[in-house]
């Protein structure tokens, strides 16, 4: 590949010389990818760390039930603004300053979140951490893309897409392993001592672009405002939408009418502004506009699974948080597996038949999820698991060479956060999405379970009798061991039309990878280990 021209860049003794990234020593390159990588790791394991701790911040802080879920709502909503943001402001503070920056904040406000006094404080520490971390996440792919070519440029997809999808697999487990062990507050503190060595290792070893910063006195104020209420907007739609019935609550209404009506002025300044903060032109090439769709649905699957295994296991099985992180652990091993077997593929095959590959796997995956009943555990879940987490890679890592394999210098860094938006969005509208088709299924198979035992009256009677019976011997008044005959009959109806509606949304997921596989003949992909085409400088 021919070497990246970066302008602006300097040599890191010789301020004056042009710097070519990929022409630093191996050893160097390998040192500052891992950093960044792992400070993307931090930022994208503090989305769902907290996930297995909220009761016990809730309790902590007084809150709510209604406003505890906002110690996550806030978090993606800030970090969603960010994701697209960063191109626009490593170009103006330059890589080096924009991640340290990033990392030594996000570093603060772990600390304050830590020191929340009240759910207000919390909330607004979240929000803060979660904007000053989201720069991370797409710098970190547009550098090793900077740094990397030919065969070790391969490597990228593979070991960012692992972390991508370790992290919130993980989140919910280390979270809850550190709140059994010393307090919520250190799920937050944990972040202080790699979040202030990341942050001096950035700062000591990258030089690879200089800052321009006549570029912040053009910041077009309306685009970045348009787009924080776009995207903060619909996060909240897609967040609150399924606790409330969706548009029936006025301020979910009102707020899905702001953000469209913010989406439409943020693209009129993307295409009319003289200094955009986010530049859509990536989208004229086809391939990208197709890995972005993919990174939609993988996301959607990614976030959504993820979500959902959990909440089978709390609600139908009644693990604990130390019980379901030993269940799900297996997935992050899975996903290990994965990252040699898709790096290795994606050198020596055609990215289309890996993604064609990742994606029927992925759908066989959630397809077996699909039988699941109530007395699933570890042993039943441990192939789906498996099949799902380590297909995930193959889908990640071919739509990232798709997505970003054709561009270089400044285009790349809007790609990247484009890219790697399309991925969040589509966890945001996944989670939301099934949500929705629990609710909706769980209702529809009570009634039918209600309906059949109505048709089976004498049978349903008998098995209330019998256990009003069997209560009865430890229960000596007659009419509450049939009253808790009748709970007990209730819950196990209830029990059973839940995990019948797992079963549904799981089918409903695989149906959807299935559909994403019409896209795959129509997209172009950068030779394999070779150079980009001309028309990406």
């Amino acid at each position: 590949m021919a070497s990246i021209p970066l302008s602006p860049a300097a040599a890191p003794n010789d301020d004056a010389a042009p710097f070519n990234p990929a022409a630093m020593p191996d050893a160097r390159k390998y040192l500052i990818f891992a950093v960044m990588a792992f400070g993307q790791f931090m930022a994208l394991i503090d989305i769902q760390i907290v996930a297995a701790s909220l009761n016990e911040v809730q309790a902590g802080l007084s809150a709510g039930p209604d406003e505890i879920s906002w110690v996550q709502t806030a978090y993606l909503m800030a970090e969603l603004v960010m994701i697209p943001f960063s191109a626009f402001l490593a170009q103006a503070l330059s890589t080096r300053w924009l991640f340290a920056a990033s990392a030594g904040l996000f570093t603060i406000a772990s600390i304050l979140c830590g020191l929340a006094w009240s759910i207000e404080s919390m909330i607004l520490f979240r929000a803060v951490q979660g904007f000053v971390g989201g720069a991370m996440i797409p710098t970190v792919f547009a550098t090793g893309y900077m740094l990397f070519e030919g065969k070790q440029r391969a490597m990228i997809p593979a070991i960012l897409g692992m972390v991508s999808v370790l992290a919130p697999t993980l989140g919910p487990t280390v979270g809850g392993w550190i709140t059994d062990a010393m307090g919520w507050r250190w799920v937050f503190f944990i972040n202080v001592l790699p979040g202030a060595m990341v942050t001096l290792a950035i700062l000591a070893l990258v030089r690879i672009d200089k800052p321009n910063l006549p570029m912040l006195r053009r910041i077009d104020w309306v685009h970045l405002a348009s787009m924080a209420v776009f995207l903060a907007g619909l996060e909240f739609v897609l967040e609150e939408g399924p606790k409330h019935d969706w548009f029936s609550e006025p301020e979910i209404a009102i707020g899905a009418w702001l953000s469209f009506v913010a989406f439409g002025l943020f693209l009129e300044r993307s295409f009319r502004s003289d200094g955009p903060i986010v530049k859509l032109t990536p989208f004229r090439k086809p391939t990208f506009v197709f890995a972005c769709v993919f990174n939609l649905v993988i996301g959607f699957g990614l976030y959504a699974s993820t979500y959902l295994v959990p909440i089978f296991l709390g609600r139908v099985q009644g693990y604990n948080a130390a019980e379901i992180g030993t269940t799900v652990f297996v997935s992050g091993l899975a996903q290990l597996l994965g990252v040699p077997f898709a790096a290795a593929l994606s050198q020596k095959v055609d990215q289309r038949i890996v993604i064609t590959f990742g994606l029927t796997l992925f759908a066989v995956g959630l397809w077996m999820f699909s039988f699941m009943t109530p007395e699933w555990g570890f042993a039943a879940l441990f192939w789906p698991q498996v099949v799902r987490s380590f297909a995930i890679m193959l889908c990640i890592v071919p739509s990232v060479g798709l997505a970003l394999g054709n561009f270089e210098g400044p285009e790349l860094r809007y790609a990247s956060g484009l890219f790697n938006l399309m991925r969040n969005l589509g966890g945001a509208i996944g989670i939301a999405l099934v949500n929705t088709w629990l609710g909706d299924n769980m209702r529809l198979h009570m009634l039918r379970l209600s309906e059949a035992l109505g048709r089976s009256a004498d049978a349903a009677n008998e098995t209330a009798a019998g256990l009003a019976q069997h209560i009865g011997r430890t229960v000596s008044d007659p009419a509450l061991a049939q009253q808790m005959a009748e709970g007990v009959l209730g819950r196990i109806v209830g029990r059973e039309a839940l995990t019948l509606a797992f079963d549904d949304v799981f089918r409903l997921m695989a149906y959807l990878f299935l559909a994403a596989l019409v896209m795959v003949p129509f997209c172009k992909p950068p030779p394999i280990g070779g150079p980009a085409p001309p028309d990406a400088h």
